[in-house]
């Protein structure tokens, strides 16, 4: 099996990019799993194409393996489309989920329910061994519910309601990977992959 380095050392991220990438024969391993230590990148770029080429570059020139990188965000129509780039870090640099939701939840607390749009965005930069880019994205609609639901997930997952309002957080993890904007970019970067493999 093909190893590529996850530009993250999020054990979430790893977990979706491998039950998508496996069947490709490719075993995405974290930074610190692959025994490097990464470091964070600095996230400059206004979107996320912009900053998920910044983290596959600095874990290419720093591994030379082939490396996958996301970055990915939630957008909100009442918010401007707030929190965007800053999803991680909303209530502040080092925010854990919670706090992260409760900003969110405490800056909508007076948006009524047909003003709740959001999506979450998703943007992946793999680079190949031979230095060759391959991006790829994908998007998720649903809406910012007025409280937490679920136990599954991370980040957001449990204030994002799909249709049938369940949040993410109630899904299985095969019912949000066909759905998730990171799993529709991920199937996009599969097709591109699939064909590069090929050649």
């Amino acid at each position: 099996m093909k190893s590529f380095i996850i530009a993250s050392n999020n054990a979430h991220k790893a977990q979706e990019l491998n039950r998508i990438l496996n069947p490709l024969g490719i075993k995405a391993l974290t930074a610190r799993q692959a025994g490097v230590e990464l470091g964070d990148v600095e996230e400059t770029g206004e979107t996320f194409a912009e900053n998920a080429r910044l983290k596959a570059r600095a874990a290419f020139e720093l591994t030379g393996m082939p490396v996958v990188a996301d970055d990915s965000g939630l957008m909100t129509d009442a918010l401007g489309g707030a929190p965007g780039v800053y999803t991680a870090r909303f209530a502040g640099e080092n925010a854990s989920d919670s706090e992260n939701i409760n900003k969110l939840l405490d800056e909508m607390k007076d948006v009524p329910e047909n003003k709740r749009g959001a999506r979450f965005a998703s943007a992946i930069c793999c680079i190949l061994e031979n230095g060759e880019m391959i991006e790829a994205s994908g998007f998720c609609e649903g809406k910012i519910a007025f409280e937490p639901k679920g136990s599954g997930g991370f980040g957001y997952d449990p204030v994002f309601l799909v249709d049938g309002g369940r949040s993410f957080a109630e899904l299985s993890d095969s019912e949000k990977d066909k759905i998730s904007h990171r799993g529709r970019a991920l199937r996009s970067l599969k097709a591109e992959l699939e064909k590069k493999l090929k050649e």
